[in-house]
């Protein structure tokens, strides 16, 4: 039985609606905790607490304690947020077939671009792009690159804008700015559900069973947090920039597109610099 148009609409709608309201859960974790890394004072007295802090909201004061390693006692219903990571991804996706895959010859392709590409083939490069970005980024960030920023991130940036050139050459432009964000979307999600929850179950599981922490996990889980934190506001902007036609319309849309991720990259990283700066 086919559903009314009246029903989809509903439907496209409400899947919007709780992408980004799961969306603006899931950035709003990741500014707090980035600011709480950077912002809580050093404590310099007690070994087993590493800074603390008191925050005010609403009449109410809140002391937050950030220890070295797990504390003595770790609840079993110990919070970790990932739903709002989980959810975000699942709409977007469901909107990603909903609205553009099962539209791609109208919303996706455009024959002055290439008129080689079918349907077919350019939702196979999309998934393609996505799960290639991912791995090339993972790999990346396991080697020893990782351990020089400048290096690191050029290298990224150099693959990023190669790979934003190369959607500019198979889908129309609008849809090609909108597929780096997409990607550096689900980078984000890929970070959090194959990296960021599972080091920090595994990181749980070793305060619970009394075992020894492995602080690689720690801080590989940490690291992937941060390039979340640098990520967004990019995402941010190319989700939105389906309402900002004279940006994604441009033929050079791909530089523009790179030299708005090292200003907003710079941006993020500003203020997590200054952060950890004032807290010493």
């Amino acid at each position: 039985m086919e559903l009314s148009p009246l029903i989809i609409k509903w439907l496209t709608f409400l899947l919007r609606w709780g992408h980004v309201f799961f969306a603006i859960t899931w950035i709003g974790n990741s500014f707090l905790f980035n600011y709480l890394d950077n912002k809580l004072k050093k404590n310099l007295e007690n070994k087993e607490v590493e800074a603390e802090g008191i925050l005010q909201h609403s009449g109410y004061y809140y002391k937050l304690t950030r220890f070295h390693g797990a504390p003595k006692q770790v609840p079993k219903n110990l919070i970790i947020f990932k739903w709002q990571s989980y959810l975000t991804f699942i709409t977007g996706i469901l909107l990603l077939i909903i609205i553009y895959y099962t539209n791609a010859k109208i919303l996706m392709l455009d024959s002055r671009v290439n008129i080689n590409i079918t349907p077919l083939l350019g939702i196979g490069i999309s998934i393609f792009s996505i799960i290639g970005s991912w791995l090339i980024y993972d790999l990346i960030c396991k080697s020893k690159l990782i351990n020089y920023k400048i290096i690191f991130t050029i290298i990224l940036l150099i693959v990023g804008t190669a790979i934003s050139f190369g959607l500019t050459k198979v889908y129309g432009a609008r849809f090609a700015f909108l597929s780096v964000g997409i990607i550096l979307g689900c980078v984000m999600f890929f970070n959090v559900f194959f990296v960021i929850i599972p080091n920090g179950k595994n990181i749980t599981s070793s305060a619970l069973n009394k075992t020894k922490l492995d602080l690689n996990l720690s801080i590989q889980a940490k690291t992937r947090s941060v390039h979340n934190n640098v990520m967004t506001l990019l995402v941010i902007f190319t989700m939105l920039s389906g309402h900002a036609s004279f940006v994604w319309i441009n033929k050079y849309n791909w530089l523009i597109l790179s030299i708005l991720a090292v200003i907003f990259g710079f941006i993020r990283y500003y203020f997590n610099w200054k952060n950890k700066k004032e807290s010493n």
